[in-house]
């Protein structure tokens, strides 16, 4: 426990001393327990102080989380002179509780449909040189009833629109120029882009940030208006058939403007003359391709890498079609910053599988938000904790964390019944002994009992 609140000291300034104590509580039962993650497992192995109104009396008591998240970065996680991304992503959880808030039908990519759940919108800092992932703000993304309504709507003219008839070739007769500068972003854009301004704000000058990195949901031109309205630049993924033409740069014609649009992108055959790098490894040849190129959705042009890999055996091919507003940034970093996005996927799949992020049962607004930021703000402390002891066991994982804090849980409650307490170098090593009983990466060291 001491080193628990060792390491909420730097949040206690947020938070009564209460509610910190409640939340140390919280922390080490987490660490202790096996099985769903909720408030009744945690009352079971959280200890004395740890009772159920204790932990229920947590989850309801409204916390800063967006200060909590950054004061815990900037003191525990921030590595001076390191360079740092900026990732965001959203996480749906599934949740059955008709009463619970926030739940709604969501399109989740795991099972690839749409399934009754919540969802949460996570930005994280990413340290380029470690490869490490942080959660720095969670907030639930929560429809409104118009929006619902709307995106119904839609959906049923969509289904009851007919089949376009084919038009002429061509450009439609008195058709104007579209100005792409004015963006109307869609209500999700917007609660993203309030997010990111909030964020921004807290992190002010501290981290030099330049670049936002985000899956190819957000490979569209109003993601990008929104990135570059605050000063940074996105990377992320445009569809495989995405149309790319090259910059033109025959002569001018006799009449109307300079052309914008050259010649147009054929994946299966590209420019020779942009190929940046060649690399074969396992019968499978990797070619890279860099130019700036247009889409006729953006405004601006765009700074494009395509990966081809073709199976020299089979001969078949396939590629990926990454951007960056930044039209200066070489290939290599564009593809390692991508890259490092999935970074934020690994803190989901721990916050489902250990901290609970999938098995809260909490159906209020308050309990659901705690639920939730708690989960990954585990995802930040765990890695401290994991730290600590791969100093001497590089090896040692989040399930060997949980057998070492589950073994001082079985030995404080055996000291509690013997009539006389161990002197301390047998009291460390029971606990030695006992804490590495459910170790994965650890051989168990022997106690002589001489």
């Amino acid at each position: 426990m001491k080193d628990i609140l060792a390491l909420l000291q730097p949040i206690a300034p947020l938070i009564s001393k209460t509610t910190l104590r409640q939340l140390s509580r919280v922390i080490f039962g987490m660490l202790a327990m096996t099985g769903r993650v909720t408030m009744l497992g945690i009352s079971r192995w959280a200890g004395k102080g740890g009772s159920y109104r204790t932990i229920q009396r947590w989850y309801h008591s409204p916390l800063p989380w967006a200060e909590l998240f950054w004061i815990c970065f900037r003191k525990l996680l921030w590595q001076p002179g390191d360079e740092y991304l900026l990732a965001g992503d959203e996480v749906v959880v599934s949740k059955a509780g008709e009463a619970t808030f926030g739940k709604d039908c969501i399109f989740s990519s795991l099972f690839q449909r749409a399934i009754p759940g919540l969802a949460f919108f996570v930005f994280s800092l990413i340290n380029v040189p470690s490869r490490r992932s942080s959660p720095i703000k969670v907030t639930q993304l929560v429809r409104s009833a118009e929006e619902k309504a709307a995106c119904k709507a839609k959906a049923q003219v969509r289904k009851a629109k007919k089949p376009a008839e084919k038009r002429k070739p061509g450009r439609p007769k008195g058709s104007k120029n579209k100005d792409k500068h004015p963006v109307e972003l869609s209500p999700e854009l917007k609660r993203i882009q309030d997010m990111l301004q909030a964020l921004l704000r807290s992190i002010g000058d501290f981290i030099s940030l330049k670049y936002l990195v985000m899956d190819g949901h957000f490979g569209n031109y109003p993601a990008a208006w929104m990135v570059r309205q605050l000063n940074l630049h996105l990377v992320s993924k445009l569809r495989h058939d995405a149309g790319l033409y090259l910059p033109y740069s025959g002569p001018k014609p006799k009449r109307g403007k300079y052309p914008k649009y050259g010649k147009k992108i054929d994946y299966h055959n590209l420019p020779v003359e942009y190929l940046k790098q060649t690399t074969t490894e396992d019968g499978i040849r990797t070619d890279i391709y860099q130019a700036k190129m247009w889409n006729k959705e953006f405004a601006d042009p765009l700074n494009v890498v395509i990966i081809h890999k073709t199976n020299l055996e089979t001969l078949t091919v396939a590629h990926v079609v990454l951007f960056s507003t930044d039209l200066d940034l070489p290939f290599d970093k564009l593809i390692n910053y991508y890259k490092l996005r999935f970074q934020i996927e690994f803190n989901f799949r721990d916050a489902k599988q250990y901290w609970g992020l999938e098995d809260f049962m909490n159906v209020e607004q308050t309990p659901v938000t705690n639920a939730a930021n708690l989960s990954l703000l585990m995802v930040n402390l765990s890695q401290l904790l994991l730290d600590r002891y791969r100093l001497n066991d590089p090896a040692f994982s989040v399930l060997d964390l949980k057998a070492h804090y589950q073994g001082y849980r079985y030995v404080a409650e055996t000291i509690k019944m013997l009539p006389q307490k161990p002197d301390g170098d047998l009291l460390a090593a029971i606990f030695l002994q006992v804490a590495c009983l459910g170790r994965i990466h650890a051989a168990q060291p022997s106690v002589s009992t001489a």
